[in-house]
């Protein structure tokens, strides 16, 4: 398979967040790929914590305006983007009822987790949102944590057909992670309202979601996994394994695992 452009879909990217394992890898994954000739685009939530002026962010007007509606209430989409040093551009998804508009201590996520599972479909909703107005291709889409388990499974459920997302590959990346509090167990209801069917929601109907739940509906979507740390919850290792999908193992060195993520691409 040939590897031509490549859509990151993170939840943490460096410089824009302080460091930590997965923003560093959000960071030198695109960067590596930019610089082994793949052309990407990455997308990350406009948290609070990022400073707008500091990263030179600034709003894509032709991109913004569009209104989302999540459990019958409208919230407007702004998209802001940010350059790497690579050159490759960084777009962000932004609306001031998930994400804050002043500086913040700490990730939305941590501080008003009550509206993670809101947050994170405004989020991954966002992203295919632009990547069809960009009307741009990618041969991969590999998602990085849990804010974007989503985004599979709207791509192969609602977005199937369109020509961004139909013969893509999905990876979908294991972290040691876990979310602040289990999401809102009326999430399944938020996707049916979005045009999911039953069976697709089944598992999560009226329960709270963990993060066992969402990265067991992620595994049901996506046609690679990668892990990303050393310490991912054994459970969630083996569910992947047991999936039958192939799996490319954990690399603490960055440069070389970027070298093993795109060889990995082209295997699927």
């Amino acid at each position: 398979m040939d590897i031509k452009n490549v859509l990151f879909i993170s939840q943490e990217i460096m410089p824009y967040l302080p460091e930590t394992a997965m923003s560093k890898l959000g960071f030198d994954l695109p960067q590596g790929m930019q610089e082994m000739g793949v052309q990407v685009r990455t997308f990350m939530p406009k948290y609070g914590l990022i400073n707008e002026r500091r990263n030179q962010l600034h709003e894509v007007i032709r991109l913004s305006g569009m209104n989302l509606i999540i459990d019958d209430s409208d919230h407007p989409l702004i998209i802001k983007v940010a350059t790497l040093p690579s050159r490759a551009q960084v777009y962000f998804i932004y609306n001031d009822d998930y994400f804050a508009h002043t500086l913040t201590k700490e990730l939305e996520t941590v501080t008003s987790p009550a509206d993670n599972d809101e947050r994170s479909i405004f989020f991954v909703r966002g992203v295919i949102e632009t990547v069809r107005k960009l009307r741009w291709v990618p041969s991969v889409i590999h998602c990085s944590g849990w804010v974007t388990a989503l985004a599979m499974v709207y791509m192969r459920e609602l977005y199937s057909d369109d020509p961004s997302f139909r013969d893509a590959k999905i990876v979908y990346s294991l972290w040691d992670e876990e979310i602040a509090q289990p999401l809102d167990s009326r999430m399944a209801v938020k996707l049916k309202d979005d045009g999911m069917e039953d069976r697709v929601v089944e598992d999560i109907l009226d329960k709270p979601v963990d993060i066992d739940a969402l990265t067991k509906l992620a595994l049901k979507y996506c046609d690679g996994v990668v892990q990303c740390s050393a310490n991912v919850k054994p459970a969630l290792v083996e569910m992947a394994k047991e999936s039958g999908l192939p799996y490319l193992p954990y690399n603490e060195d960055n440069t070389e695992f970027v070298k093993q993520c795109l060889e990995f691409y082209k295997t699927l």
